[in-house]
């Protein structure tokens, strides 16, 4: 996908589309990076075609949403899915257990650095749903990482406007 390709969404779907490419990206699917949307949804705020604040708002719950699922996705289906999941991955088996037990030490101080740490940010989720953490504390804790990594992302789209087209095309 292309710039011109999503603002073509953006502007037959609207604010919507932000959250659906958000939302996914979330849920750790290839092809919506963060390092992109975001930015954009930025620009678009800056440009008057949705408000910095409702842009916040649409990707700190497509965040969410994208979190909770992977989270339960751990609780109800964890062993079952990482059984799969180490059989196409092998290698990144050391590095999840590494979470696990780190989620396990640090419970939400752990969710929340993770937040804010490229790739781990929203595989995440799953550990924390196996290691049955309570769902509340999950919640206050990735809420608060996604809305700082959101608004560095966002924000700097917003700041940086039409510069950050050139950097992103």
């Amino acid at each position: 996908m292309n710039i011109q390709t999503l603002t073509n969404y953006f502007l037959e779907y609207g604010a919507f589309f932000i959250y659906l490419i958000v939302l996914l990206e979330y849920l750790n699917l290839p092809g919506f990076p963060a390092g992109v949307i975001m930015p954009l949804a930025g620009i678009w705020a800056a440009k008057g075609d949705i408000s910095f604040p409702l842009v916040m708002v649409l990707t700190v719950l497509a965040g969410l949403t994208g979190s909770w699922l992977l989270y339960f996705l751990g609780r109800l289906g964890g062993p079952k899915v990482m059984g799969w999941y180490f059989k196409k991955f092998p290698k990144h088996r050391a590095v999840i257990e590494e979470k696990m037990e780190m989620l396990r030490e640090k419970g939400g101080k752990g969710v929340f650095v993770s937040k804010l740490l490229p790739m781990v940010r929203t595989i995440i989720s799953i550990p924390a749903g196996m290691v049955q953490m309570e769902f509340m504390k999950y919640t206050v804790s990735s809420l608060l990482g996604i809305f700082i990594w959101n608004l560095v992302f966002v924000g700097a789209g917003y700041f940086f406007g039409e510069a950050a087209i050139q950097v992103l095309s």
